[in-house]
């Protein structure tokens, strides 16, 4: 635990591809590892009531992506496309040549393009929350795909990324992990962040093309009433991958805070065993 924080596991930085990675590592000693990327604007505390439940049975990494959280960025990351080639860099500096892949919101699409490209690091994936069509997103989602470079250079984005959190989470989260998410978003943080949002009309369309060709069993888990991201846009995964089922849970965006139990408990079913009656 760190300043109050909620225990995630062992803190610590890594360098990887040259950016410096928060990451939290727990879980058992043996089996395929979970890797766990965090939601924009959150951070890697978005999973601090799933980590514990994740770990009974499989090794976790949760990772602050790049310009995300409190991991440093770098400008050629910052598109679905750019942040899958990271995440093959970040399998191999962290020793993983395997593993199930949980990426809701941004994560989503990265690692959906990852498994396009790099196949053999994935056992399975977890993913949903994330745009898959311009068309299908909406609310305040739609503004930030179609905001204009620098459109909040001149705001303070800790308090853009904390005042979406505070209205968007069904119950308050802590205190200590509300900065946090502040502090990740802090100064022009936000505005860079908003860049990987803002490259979904060019890359939207070249992921769905791949999404036939990934042979990856997927679970795509996302909240039935999510106002940014609604269900159709998990829909068009299950329509396009060939090995894909849906679950849709009670709650909004933020469902790996709201809905944290439940949550863990399909994530726990799935790596159990749910994903191999789909390969």
């Amino acid at each position: 635990m760190v300043d109050g924080l909620p225990d995630l596991g062992e803190l610590s930085e890594l360098e990887i591809d040259g950016v410096n990675i928060r990451l939290a590592r727990g879980g058992t000693r043996s089996g395929i590892p979970v890797v766990l990327s965090s939601p924009w604007p959150e951070s890697i505390y978005a999973f601090r009531d799933v980590l514990s439940a994740v770990g009974s049975s499989a090794p976790y990494i949760a990772i602050d992506l790049p310009g995300f959280g409190k991991s440093q960025g770098r400008s050629d990351l910052m598109s679905p496309k750019g942040m899958a080639g990271f995440m093959a860099k970040a399998a191999e500096a962290l020793g993983i040549t395997r593993f199930h892949g949980v990426g809701p919101d941004i994560g989503a699409l990265a690692m959906l393009f990852a498994a396009a490209d790099r196949p053999d690091l994935f056992e399975s994936l977890i993913v949903g929350s994330g745009a898959t069509s311009v068309d299908l997103a909406a609310g305040g989602l739609v503004d930030l795909i179609n905001s204009p470079r620098g459109a909040f250079a001149e705001s303070e984005g800790g308090d853009l990324a904390l005042g979406f959190v505070t209205r968007a989470l069904a119950k308050p989260a802590p205190p200590t992990v509300l900065e946090d998410y502040r502090l990740s978003s802090a100064g022009g943080r936000f505005e860079h962040a908003a860049n990987f949002v803002r490259a979904y009309p060019t890359e939207l369309p070249l992921l769905k093309e791949l999404l036939p060709k990934i042979e990856t069993p997927v679970l795509v888990l996302a909240g039935r009433q999510d106002p940014l991201v609604p269900p159709p846009n998990g829909q068009l995964l299950v329509d396009h991958l060939p090995h894909s089922r849906q679950v849709l849970l009670e709650g909004g965006h933020l469902i790996w805070e709201d809905a944290a139990a439940e949550y863990s408990a399909e994530i726990l079913a799935w790596i159990g065993g749910g994903y191999r009656a789909l390969a």
